[in-house]
């Protein structure tokens, strides 16, 4: 490949990370975070027995128990973890 086409890759390249940083950056961040607490919430109701809070009956919370499983570890430490006001700005 050329010099010069390796360049303009490299700045087609640059100029596209720039667009998406004023565009769509904002708009993932705030979709991730959505979809966090939205798992968080699911999670905490249908498993929320291993936490002290019964919600669904177990039937229903055993046949999404191989969804949930990979999620567990990190639920139980995002539920424990103390909460900061910095928390929800970043």
């Amino acid at each position: 490949m050329p010099a010069w086409q390796e360049g303009l890759a490299r700045v087609r390249r640059v100029l596209g990370e720039v667009l998406y940083g004023m565009a769509i950056h904002d708009m993932v961040r705030a979709n991730l975070k959505a979809r966090g607490s939205l798992e968080h919430l699911f999670i905490l109701i249908t498993f929320g027995d291993i936490v002290g809070v019964p919600i669904l009956p177990p039937y229903y919370a055993l046949r999404l128990l191989p969804f949930i499983v990979p999620e567990v570890n990190g639920w139980r430490r995002r539920l424990a973890r103390e909460r900061d006001y910095l928390d929800a700005i970043f």
